[in-house]
């Protein structure tokens, strides 16, 4: 009868579906091949080979694979467990987990990689904490089971030396044949730490992000998979990387929220480098200097072992933090930052300010009646991006020229207010003329001019030629940059407001984390704190650089009200075009989740509710939360909820599920 196939999806069905061999007969399993599917040809998944057909299926009725995509297979049976370990925790389907795993390049590349073997200045002497934290790393204690995985968390200020510990704990697994996956948070990360990575371990590294063309990340996967890369750095996605004989997994600023996908499905990097730690006997080594809740709650009880780093090493100090109050300042910057912006400049260092807010300024608003301008698709205010010369919606795109007066009462008061990194750009060249400056931002990223792309300016910023360097939370991480005497941090108050639990965990860290680019090398560096809180305990802790005083604070207050890290929680969304759908779908949910709830012991629901952005794309958005101490007890539930609610769902009505969610927005 010939072979059969059985292909899976990137769409929401757990079903696989069976095709004839290909004419060529170069159909494997691990490779893609383009099938008819309904009315179209669609890209699937080869994930299993049968010699026949299921009882009662007659070949006549198979359809023909049209062609494989793939010369050499691209997954195996090991990422095929993973996605559908992924499918059942995160309530999504195998062929959807796959496709979040693979890259999508059609053809192979073959990019410029150095042609250097290990090479790079290994000689460099090791305080005695990182001494100590590297003997932890790599003991024979530390060698992995199939039930037990060993995992520290290397916690130390800004500088202190983490990034060395983890090369030569990478070292130490490349000697013991076995292979490392570095994760950062960040793109921008990304470019420099694979740059010092390949300087150490040349050819042997790989890196994979989504800033490569899908072509060259195959080439990079096919490297990995042969063997030919043991060393993988990238951002989240990089976690998949088919390395063989996996070592250690090192997720360097393990606090970042980029880790987990904000897409289906909704996998957390954290949770996908334990799995596969679990099943291939590695060992996980994560590290920052603000822990996230989760991790520090974990370290605390001993379930992760707290290796220590308290000191810098590089000559510098810790700077010398001061807050600032913003309120009778006229414009972004006060005097102070000002005064010590031109001081940095006299001295022939550099600064970096700081503001987690792109665009112009951030709203528009009439004095007179109140009147806002708001999104047409969106429940958000419409950012002023000057150098457009549009009112942007950050959520869906939509556009338009602001209003001359208020269009309510003809208020011409009317106006933006609030500020963003465009607006900080102009009053620094207005001030500082004769400095060099460049911002970094989405908005500057993503354009096609090569002489101010991310790469370039940070490579120039830390050649010392830009003076001051602007930007949002791609210079907030990881970088760093010896010439830097001082920090503004424009505005710290951005994400105080926000109506999410994790609102002053992130502020916290984004404060120390920016703070710590400064006097990486030298003693006398400075960072000035801009707020309109004075007296909030986000701000004087964060300044103070008092983590242990944030999270005993922060912890009393989420055991306290019943929020991770001593709960978990599975968020539903329901988005339609029209309210009363979206209202009657949640209904629905709630009424079908809450006779589980009520008869599971420690376990409750929030909500229903409009979402804090109640429209996105004039999609409107309702949720529940579903919460216990006990995330088998509530994935059970959801479980059941969800077959229940999918068999007579309204189609208008899209359902998306969230384990462990990183916002509440």
């Amino acid at each position: 009868m010939g072979s059969f196939y059985d292909l899976i999806f990137d769409i929401p069905s757990e079903h696989s579906f069976s095709y004839q061999a290909d004419d060529k007969d170069e159909a494997a399993v691990g490779k893609r091949a383009m099938v008819p599917f309904g009315r179209r040809d669609c890209l699937g998944y080869i994930v299993a080979k049968r010699d026949s057909l299921p009882d009662g299926i007659k070949k006549e009725a198979i359809k023909k694979i049209r062609r494989v995509v793939d010369c050499e297979p691209l997954f195996d049976s090991r990422d095929i467990e993973i996605a559908k370990w992924m499918a059942d925790f995160y309530f999504c389907s195998t062929g959807q987990a796959l496709s979040a795993m693979i890259p999508s390049g059609r053809r192979m590349v073959h990019p410029a990689l150095p042609d250097n073997e290990t090479e790079g200045d290994v000689s460099l002497s090791i305080s005695d904490e990182q001494a100590h934290a590297l003997r932890e790393i790599t003991g024979d204690a530390a060698s992995g089971s199939k039930n037990t995985v060993p995992m520290f968390y290397l916690y130390g200020v800004t500088g202190s030396g983490k990034t060395e510990v983890f090369l030569r704990a990478m070292q130490f697994m490349l000697n013991e044949g076995k292979s490392v996956i570095y994760l950062v948070p960040e793109i921008s990360l990304t470019h420099q730490t694979a740059k010092m990575i390949q300087n150490r371990f040349g050819s042997l590294a790989a890196t994979l992000h989504s800033g490569m063309s899908p072509s060259a990340r195959l080439a990079q996967w096919m490297k990995i998979k042969k063997g030919d890369a043991p060393v993988v750095v990238g951002p989240r996605s990089a976690v998949f990387a088919p390395v063989k004989n996996l070592g250690l997994v090192i997720i360097d600023e393990e606090h970042d929220g980029s880790y987990k996908s904000g897409n289906t499905p909704r996998y957390h990097a954290r949770q996908i480098a334990l799995r596969r730690c679990t099943q291939e006997g590695a060992r996980l080594v994560m590290g920052s200097a603000t822990p996230s809740a989760e991790a520090w709650k974990l370290m605390t009880e001993g379930s992760i072992k707290r290796l220590d780093l308290t000191r810098r090493l590089s000559g510098g100090g810790m700077p010398e933090i001061k807050t600032v109050s913003l309120e009778k300042t006229e414009g972004c910057l006060t005097k102070e930052l000002k005064d010590e912006i031109r001081i940095t400049a006299q001295m022939g260092r550099q600064t970096i300010l700081f503001m987690n807010r792109r665009g112009f300024a951030h709203f528009y608003k009439c004095p007179g009646c109140g009147w806002e301008l708001v999104c047409r698709r969106c429940s958000v205010s419409l950012t002023w991006h000057k150098g457009r010369g549009k009112c942007m919606c950050h959520y869906c795109g939509y556009s338009q020229a602001p209003p001359s007066v208020c269009p309510e009462c003809g208020c011409i008061e009317a106006g933006y207010r609030g500020f963003g990194t465009e607006m900080i750009e102009e009053e620094v060249k207005r001030f500082f003329p004769d400095l060099r400056l460049r911002r970094v931002d989405t908005d500057t990223a993503s354009k096609k001019d090569s002489s101010n792309n991310l790469e370039e300016t940070l490579s120039l910023f830390k050649k010392g030629l830009i003076d001051i360097l602007l930007g949002t939370q791609m210079v907030a991480k990881g970088l760093n940059f010896p010439g830097v005497r001082l920090v503004g941090i424009v505005f710290a108050d951005t994400g105080l407001h926000l109506p999410d639990f994790r609102a002053a965990e992130r502020t916290f860290s984004l404060i120390v984390q920016v703070a710590g680019r400064a006097g990486r090398y030298f003693p006398d560096s400075k960072v000035i704190v801009q707020t309109l809180r004075m007296d909030d305990p986000v701000i004087t802790r964060s300044c103070a650089l008092d983590v242990n005083g944030f999270f005993n604070a922060e912890l009393r207050q989420r055991k306290t009200l019943g929020f991770p890290p001593f709960t978990r929680l599975i968020r539903f969304t329901i988005r339609a075009k029209d309210e009363k759908r979206a209202d009657a779908a949640i209904e629905r949910l709630e009424s079908i989740a809450r006779p589980f709830i009520l008869e599971t012991a420690n376990t409750d629901m929030l909500g229903p509710a409009e979402c804090p952005i109640g429209t996105i794309n004039d999609n409107k958005r309702r949720h529940i939360i579903l919460r216990s101490s006990s995330m088998s007890a509530i994935h059970k539930i959801a479980r059941e909820v969800i077959a229940r609610y999918e068999k007579g769902r309204d189609i208008k009505a899209y359902l998306e599920i969230d384990v462990d969610p990183v916002s509440m927005l």
